[in-house]
Parts: C-alpha cells; sequence; structure tokens
C-alpha cells in the first residue's frame, strides 16, 4: 500500500499538490532550525553581554562545516536513492542507505576529534582574540566536541527519509530536536538557571540533536516493513557504484558547504576588525535573514526527490513542470520578504539585543543582505536540480562561482568602498549574477533533456 502512495505522489499527483505535500513540512523543518538557532541568539542576548554573542557568532563556520558531511552523504545518497526508486532498482535504495548512514557516524566521530585536537588554532582561524577565545572555546565544546555525531547523523536521516517520499517524518525528526533545544535554551543560558551561558546554549543543542537521532532510529525500526532504508551493517559494501553515485553529487555538495564556511570565516574576520559589537550585529542580521533563506532552501531540498524520481523514470514534463511552480513560487515569497525587511530592519535586529550600536550596525546589515533574497531562490534552485539529475560537477561549478569568484572578491571590494557597511552587500552582488547564470544554465539543460529520445 506505502508503494502505491510513494508512486502515485511522485508521478500522479497534481503537481502543486505533490510540491506542497513534500515542500511544506520540509519549510516548516527548516524555519524551526532557524528558530531554534535563533533562540540561542535570542536568550544568550538576554545576559546583555556582547562576548557571549560573539562567541555564537564565531563558532559558527565551524556548525556550518557540518554540512558538508550532511551534503557529501544526505544529499549524494538521497539522490541516488530517489533516482534508483524512479527505476525501480530497490536493491540500490537499500545498499546506497546503508552506505551513505554508516558513513555518517564514522564521519562524525572524525570530524569531533579533529576539533577536538585542534582546537587552539581553530580558535585562532576564527577569528576569536583573548575577549572571546573562552567562550567560544565552550560553545565548541558541547556543539562539535561532543555534538558533531549527532548533529550531523540526524541531518542526515533526514535526508534518506525524505527520499523515500516520507517528508513530514523526516520534518516532524528534525523539529522534535529543535523544539527541545527551544525549550532547554532558557534553562541552561540564564542567570536563574544554569547560568551557563553560550556553553550553555552549546549543551541545550547537543542534548536536543539526540533526540532526534533516537526519533529517527526508532521511526525506522517501527517502519521496517514498509521502508528501503536499512540499518543492518552487515549490509555495508565498498560498492563501486554506490561509492561513485553518492560521491558524484555528494562531494560537490560538500565542497559547496566548506566554501560556505570559507566565505563565513573571511566576512567574521573583516567584522572582528571593528569589535564584539560589530560582530554580534552581523550575527544576529545574517540569523534573521536565515529566515526567508531557509523557506527558499526547504523547497529546493522539498522537491528534489520528485525531480530525482522522474528524471530517473524519464519523465522529463513532469520535472519541468514541478520547477517552474516552485521558480514561481519562490521568487513571489521572497519579494515581498524582502520589502518587510529593509523597511523594518532595526525592530528586527531590536528584537534579539537592546544595546542601541548593535541594533544600529545589524540595521545596516539586514539592509544589505536581504536585498540578494529574490534572486538567491533561482540559485537553490539550479543547484537542487544539478543534484537531484546527478549532474554534480554543474552543482560545483556554481558553489566555485559564487563564492570563490564573486561573493569573497566581492568582500574585499565592498569593505574598501564602505568599510563594514558594504561587507552586508557582498552575497547580494554575488546572488544576482548567479541568478542571470542559473536562468541561461537550465533553459539548455531542459531543452537537451526534452531532445533526448525516450524520455516522455
Amino acid at each position: 500500500m506505502e508503494d502505491k502512495q510513494k508512486i502515485q505522489l511522485f508521478e500522479e499527483a497534481p503537481v502543486a499538490k505533490a510540491v506542497m505535500a513534500m515542500s511544506v513540512p520540509t519549510i516548516l523543518s527548516s524555519l524551526v532550525m532557524v528558530i531554534y538557532s535563533l533562540a540561542d541568539t535570542y536568550f544568550v542576548g538576554m545576559l546583555n553581554n556582547s562576548i557571549q554573542n560573539a562567541a555564537v557568532t564565531l563558532a559558527a563556520p565551524v556548525l556550518l562545516a557540518f554540512n558538508a558531511v550532511n551534503n557529501l552523504f544526505g544529499v549524494g545518497t538521497s539522490s541516488m536513492m530517489s533516482r534508483a526508486l524512479g527505476r525501480r532498482d530497490y536493491d540500490t535504495v537499500r545498499s546506497s542507505s546503508v552506505f551513505g548512514l554508516y558513513c555518517t557516524l564514522a564521519s562524525g566521530v572524525l570530524f569531533s576529534l579533529l576539533v577536538t585536537l585542534f582546537r587552539t588554532p581553530l580558535l585562532g582561524v576564527l577569528g576569536a582574540d583573548a575577549e572571546t577565545v573562552g567562550a567560544t572555546g565552550e560553545y565548541l565544546k558541547w556543539t562539535v566536541s561532543f555534538g558533531a555525531t549527532p548533529a550531523i547523523l540526524n541531518v542526515v536521516m533526514a535526508y534518506l527519509v525524505r527520499a523515500e517520499g516520507a517528508s513530514l517524518h523526516a520534518s516532524l525528526g528534525t523539529m522534535s530536536g529543535c523544539l527541545l533545544n527551544i525549550v532547554l535554551d532558557p534553562i541552561f543560558i540564564l542567570p536563574w538557571g544554569l547560568n551557563l551561558g553560550a556553553a550553555g546554549a552549546g549543551a541545550a543543542t547537543f542534548l536536543s540533536n539526540c533526540a532526534a537521532c533516537v526519533y529517527f532510529f526508532v521511526l525506522l525500526v517501527v517502519k521496517r516493513g514498509s521502508t528501503y532504508i536499512c540499518l543492518d551493517p552487515r549490509l555495508f559494501r565498498l560498492n563501486r557504484s554506490i561509492v561513485l553515485g553518492v560521491c558524484g553529487v555528494g562531494v560537490p555538495a560538500s565542497i559547496q558547504n566548506l566554501l560556505n564556511v570559507t566565505g563565513m570565516t573571511v566576512l567574521n574576520n573583516f567584522t572582528s576588525a571593528f569589535g564584539s559589537n560589530a560582530v554580534a550585529a552581523m550575527g544576529i542580521a545574517h540569523k534573521v535573514n536565515m529566515v526567508p533563506l531557509q523557506v527558499a532552501l526547504g523547497l529546493s531540498q522539498g522537491i528534489t526527490p520528485l525531480i530525482s524520481y522522474n528524471y530517473g523514470s524519464r519523465n522529463i514534463p513532469r520535472m519541468k513542470q514541478l520547477f517552474l511552480f516552485t521558480s514561481r513560487l519562490a521568487i513571489g515569497f521572497l519579494g515581498c520578504i524582502t520589502l518587510c525587511y529593509y523597511l523594518g530592519a532595526e525592530r528586527l535586529i531590536s528584537l534579539f539585543m537592546e544595546n542601541e550600536a548593535i541594533v544600529t550596525y545589524g540595521g545596516r546589515f539586514l539592509r544589505g543582505m536581504c536585498l540578494g533574497l529574490p534572486f538567491l531562490c533561482m540559485d537553490f534552485l539550479a543547484v537542487g536540480v544539478f543534484q537531484a539529475c546527478g549532474m554534480g560537477s554543474k552543482a560545483l561549478l556554481f558553489a566555485v562561482l559564487r563564492k570563490i569568484v564573486l561573493e569573497i572578491p566581492a568582500l574585499f571590494l565592498w569593505n574598501r568602498i564602505w568599510p563594514l557597511y558594504g561587507l552586508a552587500c557582498a552575497q547580494a552582488t554575488a546572488e544576482v549574477v548567479l541568478c542571470v547564470a542559473a536562468v541561461a544554465v537550465l533553459r539548455r539543460l531542459f531543452r537537451e533533456l526534452e531532445s533526448v529520445p525516450g524520455r516522455r
């Protein structure tokens, strides 16, 4: 029965219904993840201590680096699984899931060990100084030294569950951890609780990620008769086609996120030269801007299994309809959000910290950042299509264009033209160029796919 439901969703449901069924739960889980990230900022901000806020901001690139592993085994494995489902190749679906799951587990342990061993030089690279190094180190201890494995594992398991079309269950698992984190934050951070500051935010994150992992393991045990995701380590194989299929999409996606880490580190180092108030304000503005960004990302991730399945089953007209509907929806929504953010920037920043300097800095930062929102959805959707179709090289090209060719050079240029405040305009500059490139590349790609004989 479940197989028929999956086939109906992927092949027969109206385009709008299929997109909403897959994307709405993904968007909700993405928004809850941003809200819990904002909760860290909000509750740490209640301490009115810019050092504690700066610690959370400075550690952010390391947490963003988790996405390198998430994308390697989450994006890579889920793309492989959905394409195999479209071909009715269920053995490949099972083999891919085992490979992705246990490689994720090993990578999380390795990540924790490396960060713990090299924590002191890492703090210097992140931009921590004598004022912020202690708080940043404590936050990293909980979120990375203890927490890397559950943080990475629960995200990858959500990708695997979503690859089968169970977007709601994937989102419930992610949201359960996030909601627990929001509950634990004030208890661990504030003076009336454990009064641990930034370290308390890290501890709450660690415990909530453990809870999300438990949810997914229980779900897969309960659904073991109706899911192709396999937990049996005895079935782990370094099968050449599986490794190449997963890594062909996952490695470029992983590199993309490592480049994002590089970009954020460069941004934080530029900002730290202007003091902890500027760093804290940039962190708050970035997280506020992440709300609509995550909506765009959720739409992209939500339709990826649909695109993969229809690419695998050679149903190119439906694949194109899915993309066009989603792109129109994303552009309209993000255009409205940009207007709201631009007009109410200072008011939004003041919700997180009552510090006049930080509100002033943050308002200007948010105005610059939000200008790129209507354009970035095309970048996200283009990369999602490339990953869904197993075209990792195209996804990597866009990642290199975004960070190395456009955004990082723009940081240097804007900081010379308009010191500090210009830094927030670098992303928007890159996204405008990438939007034009995305439209051109996708038009050509769909024409090529439609011209191949045997594709519906």
